[in-house]
């Protein structure tokens, strides 16, 4: 079991790093897929593993890319010159500047979102079932409307991010790296969490949260560690996309609500939630029939991945890896206890 794991990721480590090289047209695709991936494994993390179906995690991935921007920028420049309509300023960076300000401004996404979801969760985590969902909904709603009023950081306008200085190649291998890596981390920090007592402590809120409570385990703690885990790598791989497109705007790229916001639900349900492979196998098929049917079904798209959306809930609940594990429990390592033999019915 180890060796089939072991060489499991092997094989996905060296697909990861040779793809761009085999693919350099679809390196911005690819790049995408890895933030897919991590968007579901980590929404999966509440949603899944701890049944608090959270529809506003997207919050924090924006979040992410304005904390970035703000770092980046703030280090070197004024952020309202820098915002201004009327171009205040003409901003130019060096390459110690860029990169100095990207990783900071990486790690200051990532922990600011963590303290957000921090705050956020002694509100939040008082709703449950629906209420939280729609909860969460609302937040992240919210937010993208907030962000389009504040004028330090663009406003409605938008702000554009600072320029990568090096060549247009370079810059698609530099992102996509970003991306696998974050994605990679995030797994396998994931993997080890749920082998952990905490992933018995937030699988049993999940089943039972009343009895969880009963039993001593300080359930909001256990809430508000797991979101503030999705949070830091929302926030991060927010602060990553938003250099990568190089242009924030608050409603269709930093809280893309309708998009992203939704997609991460459906990777996670499509692979099969609370799992820890099925959101990654959800987000790859999905990723694939997205970019698909955006290529060869231009204006059924949205009909296409609705369908998909309708038959997974109303017919395939447990998504791929629940089916897989059902049909086929010892190749996963999950053994089954059978019912000894009735003796008085046998005589």
């Amino acid at each position: 079991m180890l060796g089939r794991r072991f060489l499991l990721y092997l094989l996905i480590l060296g697909a990861g790093l040779a793809a761009p090289w085999f693919y350099p047209q679809y390196i911005q695709q690819m790049a995408l897929l890895w933030i897919m991936v991590l968007m579901a494994s980590t929404w999966d993390l509440l949603g899944g593993q701890m049944g608090y179906n959270s529809l506003g995690n997207i919050t924090f991935f924006g979040c992410g890319m304005y904390i970035s921007a703000v770092v980046q920028i703030a280090m070197f420049y004024d952020v309202a010159a820098y915002t201004s309509a009327f171009g205040a300023i003409k901003p130019e960076f060096t390459d110690e500047q860029y990169f100095m300000g990207l990783f900071l401004g990486i790690l200051a996404a990532g922990f600011g979102a963590m303290l957000l979801s921090y705050l956020l969760g002694f509100i939040m985590f008082g709703l449950r079932g629906p209420y939280f969902a729609i909860g969460t909904l609302g937040i992240a709603t919210a937010a993208g409307q907030l962000m389009g009023t504040i004028d330090y950081v663009g406003g409605g306008s938008g702000i554009s991010m600072p320029f990568f200085p090096w060549a247009v190649e370079i810059r698609a291998l530099f992102f996509y790296g970003l991306c696998f890596f974050l994605a990679a981390v995030a797994h396998l920090l994931l993997r080890w969490i749920y082998s952990t007592q905490f992933g018995l402590a937030i699988n049993a809120i999940r089943d039972d949260e009343d009895k969880a409570e009963a039993m001593g385990i300080p359930t909001l703690k256990y809430k508000q560690i797991g979101w503030a885990i999705t949070a830091f790598f929302m926030g991060c791989i927010g602060a990553v996309f938003g250099n990568m497109v190089g242009f924030i705007e608050p409603v269709e790229v930093a809280f893309p609500v309708a998009t992203f916001g939704i997609f991460m639900v459906a990777m996670a349900l499509l692979g099969g939630k609370g799992t820890l492979w099925g959101p990654v196998i959800g987000a790859v098929l999905f990723h694939v029939i997205k970019e698909t049917t955006w290529t060869y079904l231009l204006g059924w798209q949205w009909v296409a991945l609705g369908l998909i959306l309708i038959i997974n809930i109303v017919y395939f609940q447990e998504g791929i890896m629940g089916w897989l594990q059902r049909k086929f429990p010892e190749f996963f390592g999950i053994t089954i206890d059978h019912a000894p033999p009735d003796k008085d019915a046998e005589q």
